[in-house]
């Protein structure tokens, strides 16, 4: 019996596929390398095989093959600023490639999905820690593509009986333990590996906006550690398996670190100094987006392990210093 993990090459769903590996799970990774993954990440004991989920005949033939009794659904379009431009490419991806599984699994009698959401689907919140009962009005059209599909769901489990877990969480970060993967995105846009490259390199990083409300005048943001969140959808899995109802959790930290926190964290970690030049706000960024966990904490008892930022950026320092060039 396997796990199937969409987008296991990438890098939230290839530490999923570590934690099931280690954890003695049957995995099979199904990612076409077409948004961001890598081959080399793929962890170790974990069938690959290569296709797009826009492909039914590849669908069916990874059904067909392996015994899959639940899955795992990370595979998607996910830059934001980007779906402002390219709509059209992340509802395809995203809701019609997610269409595509939805029928495969019902084809053959695979019930349970665990789906990787986002906090996206939120938009401007209108309090904070946002609890999963908040408005969902999403911003761009990659937060949409993420609210569509929990729609989706939700009628599939009442007309099939398909049962699902979505987990909406926040801004993902660190590396596995190991060392051996991490995060590698071209391009990338997230703010830990774009301050560490920037201080390995000699660079400048560019921060955007000083003169939000809050402490220190910039962004906050919640972060969670990438191994924490595959144990959460493994906890999620165990769920579908026990109780066969779906749900909806928030994953984060319940806390949020300014991006000069970010930036002090790094130079701890690693002795050095960051450059830093300070630009204008990048459009549409809120202020403060922190997210509520007790949900999952209560009901899973999901316990992260790794919650202070000096913790996360310190794999993830480990992993780009040692990759300077990523999986490459």
């Amino acid at each position: 019996m396997s796990v199937l993990v969409t987008g296991g090459a990438g890098y939230v769903g290839s530490h999923a596929v570590a934690e099931l590996v280690e954890r003695g799970y049957d995995v099979v990774v199904a990612d076409s390398l077409e948004m961001g993954g890598h081959r080399e990440a793929v962890w170790p004991g974990a069938k690959y095989m290569e296709g797009n989920l826009l492909d039914a005949g590849f669908l069916d033939r990874v059904f067909t093959e392996n015994e899959i009794t639940g899955v795992m659904h990370f595979a998607a379009s996910m830059i934001a600023p980007e779906s402002m431009v390219k709509p059209e490419k992340y509802f395809r991806n995203n809701v019609v490639g997610t269409l595509g599984l939805l029928d495969a699994m019902l084809k053959h009698d695979v019930e349970r999905l665990v789906f990787s959401s986002s906090a996206c689907v939120y938009g401007d919140p209108e309090s904070v820690p946002l609890p999963e009962t908040a408005r969902t009005v999403p911003l761009n059209p990659y937060g949409e593509s993420k609210i569509t599909v929990e729609r989706m769901l939700k009628w599939y489990d009442a007309a099939h009986g398909l049962k699902s877990v979505c987990l909406r969480y926040f801004n993902v970060a660190g590396a596995h333990i190991s060392g051996k993967i991490g995060e590698d995105h071209h391009p990338e846009t997230h703010i830990i590996p774009l301050i560490i490259k920037a201080m390995l390199k000699g660079e400048i990083f560019r921060l955007q906006g000083d003169d939000y409300d809050t402490p220190d005048g910039t962004c906050i943001r919640d972060y969670i550690h990438a191994t924490d969140l595959a144990d959460a959808h493994i906890l999620a899995m165990k769920k579908l398996e026990k109780d066969k109802t779906s749900d909806i959790y928030n994953l984060g930290n319940s806390k949020g670190f300014s991006n000069r926190q970010i930036i002090e964290a790094v130079e701890k970690v690693s002795g050095l100094s960051v450059k830093v030049e300070i630009i204008g706000r990048r459009p549409g960024d809120s202020p403060v987006l922190v997210a509520s966990s007790d949900k999952i904490k209560n009901a899973l008892g999901w316990k992260p392990k790794r919650t202070e930022i000096g913790q996360i950026v310190e794999t993830a320092y480990r992993w780009h210093s040692s990759h300077p060039n990523g999986y490459n």
